[in-house]
């Protein structure tokens, strides 16, 4: 397996590549801040990206974005010592195949990486749970924030679910475009969400709208 290590801090990077050398797997490249990380993993293609959250020039989760859109095929590891559920979240939301602490033994750390050469998610058990949980919350908190949404705001919703833009919704409500944003703005904080897609989506998964028929 071919692996591109990033991390800011080249004394973990060496341990890490001399520990993944002698293990058989072959270490293609070294970056120490993000946007070399985006830059090396699409000029290298390698089979993994190991890569640590907080780095200087682009943060890890920002260049993991930019990794799954220019090679989504790149599997990418978060290595990290943070602990946080929100970074947790972020990383798999944002295509991380998995997300491993630094506390890990060697040992543990290299069954990891062996599962995913067979395509399985690079997770503790441990860390496993806190995402099922985690989840499991996030989806309790945006049923309980749709009951916070106005007559107004789910009306925005059903007409961005119908493809609108952000001006024919003003024109069809008779509002002013910049009232459409704040409205948008607003349902976005109450649902937990970060586009218009995500906000429709959870929407009709509510079944405070209904899908669109399709012709």
């Amino acid at each position: 397996m071919r692996v591109l290590v990033a991390d800011d801090h080249s004394l973990f990077r060496d341990g890490i590549t001399s520990l993944l050398e002698a293990s058989g797997f072959e270490v293609v490249g070294q970056v120490g801040d993000g946007l070399a990380a985006v830059r090396e993993a699409v000029r290298l293609n390698p089979d993994l990206v190991l890569m640590d959250i907080t780095m200087p020039e682009m943060t890890g989760l920002e260049a993991l974005r930019q990794i799954k859109q220019l090679a989504p095929e790149i599997p990418v590891v978060m290595l990290t010592v943070s602990d946080e559920d929100r970074d947790l979240f972020q990383a798999i939301r944002c295509g991380a195949l998995g997300y491993l602490l630094k506390d890990l033994t060697a040992n543990e750390f290299l069954k990891m990486l062996e599962g995913v050469q067979h395509g399985e998610a690079a997770m503790t058990r441990k860390t496993a749970a806190r995402l099922i949980q985690g989840f499991g919350t996030l989806s309790s908190e945006r049923r309980d924030a749709r009951l916070d949404l106005t007559t107004r705001e789910i009306e925005l919703l059903r007409l961005v679910s119908e493809g609108l833009s952000n001006r024919t919704i003003a024109q069809r409500l008779s509002i002013s475009e910049n009232t459409v944003k704040y409205h948008m703005k607003n349902i976005f904080q109450k649902l937990n969400v970060q586009n218009r897609t995500e906000a429709a989506t959870s929407a009709i998964q509510s079944g405070l709208l209904r899908p669109v028929a399709s012709d």
